[in-house]
Parts: C-alpha cells; structure tokens; sequence
C-alpha cells in the first residue's frame, strides 16, 4: 500500500507538487524570474537577467519536487535518494548504511520504517561536503524510532550548500513505513543505522530510491 501522507499540508507552485519548505527559498526566486520576464520585451538588461533568473527558478522547481512514491515491502527501506557512500559495521554490533544525495536527487526523506518517533534531535556543526570524512561534524538532525527491529537511527546531515533541515513531524508522532518525514535543502547525506542481526544486500555506489529501495537482505 502506498502512503503519500496526504494529510500534511505541502507546497506547491503552478501544478507542481513540491515538498514542504520549498517556499522561503523557491517563491522569492520565481518571483524574480517572472518579473524579469515580464521587464524583458521593454529592456535588455532585463532580458539579460531573465534568462539566469528563470535557469534558476526551473533548477529550484526541480530541486524542491516531492512525486509519490508506490513505497516497497521490505523490513527496512531507503530513507533517501541518492547513492551509497559507504557501509560501515559499528562497534555495537549494528551497521551504518550512508547514502550521499546530489542537487539532482529528490531531497525529501522518508521513515525506514513503521513506528514511533522517540527523539528528533538537532546538532548544530559545520558544513564541509557531505561526501567528506569531516563531514561526521557536520550540522544534523538525529532521528530515533521505536520499531517492530527495536531502536532505529537515522540522521540527516547538511553538507556545504544545504544548511536547513527541516522535521515535518515531531516526537511522538507515529509514522508509517515510507512516510515523508523531512527534507534537507541541497546537496546533503543520510545515515541510516540497522540493528545487530540485520544484514545489507546493498553495495557501495548502489543508487537507491525512498520508499522504494529495500535495504535489508530479504
């Protein structure tokens, strides 16, 4: 069954579905972009800067898109899309899957897995590329979720562009499995951590998919 989490409110712009959050940064860029449009039949120089200003409203519009997702049986699925950047075994005994997202990718995430949201946690840090090693001390929001699989981390880390995370729901919100519960603006990382006993089929370099990529081994 697919859960688009049709209740919560979500920006939008012309028919375009977009994700919440997207206004602050998208609406002031359109608005350029129309207004130097609107300027260009009477001046170059306007129509000189209606061509970046409308590149760039489109890049946004891209950037900020939220599709629905048909979301994928499995006991733990991908929280973001992106690609694999590493998975590491940790002390523990549990295993960190982290997966690096590019401008290109949709940047709304979604919960790995049914359950109740216990902590939703914000770290305040830098902002190196998220791909770096240093980026471990980077600004960031942990997530913990009570699961059928017991105590689930997930955390989302802003990288050199995206300094705003921003939760869509709270602590002690129930969520379903593939349910949109944040977004990160621009290029950024999510780590998702299984538990003891749970084994990857994933592969570094892999692309995965939210709510559609199935990260444990089935």
């Amino acid at each position: 069954m697919p859960h688009s989490n049709t209740s919560a409110p979500r920006d939008s712009l012309a028919g375009v579905r977009l994700a919440r959050g997207a206004s602050p940064w998208l609406l002031p860029t359109v608005a350029t972009a129309a207004l130097s449009l609107v300027r260009s039949r009477r001046s170059r120089r306007a129509a000189a800067v209606a061509v970046p200003t409308t590149a760039l409203a489109a890049g946004m519009l891209w950037f900020f898109r939220d599709p629905e997702r048909e979301i994928a049986q499995g006991r733990v699925i991908s929280p973001a899309d992106g690609v694999v950047q590493s998975i590491m075994p940790w002390k523990d005994g549990r295993t960190r899957v982290a997966i690096f997202m590019s401008p290109l990718n949709v940047h709304v995430n979604r919960a790995p897995l049914a359950g109740t949201v216990t902590s939703v946690e914000h770290i305040p840090g830098g902002f190196v590329p998220a791909f770096n090693k240093e980026s471990e001390n980077n600004e960031r929001v942990v997530w913990h979720f009570d699961t059928e699989l017991g105590d689930i981390e997930m955390v989302q880390i802003a990288g050199a562009v995206a300094r705003r995370i921003v939760p869509y729901v709270p602590q002690g919100a129930k969520v379903e499995q593939g349910e949109r519960i944040g977004l990160i603006r621009f290029g950024s990382r999510v780590d998702i951590y299984l538990p003891e006993g749970v084994e990857t089929d994933l592969e570094v370099g892999q692309t995965t998919t939210a709510g559609v990529t199935r990260i444990d081994r089935g």
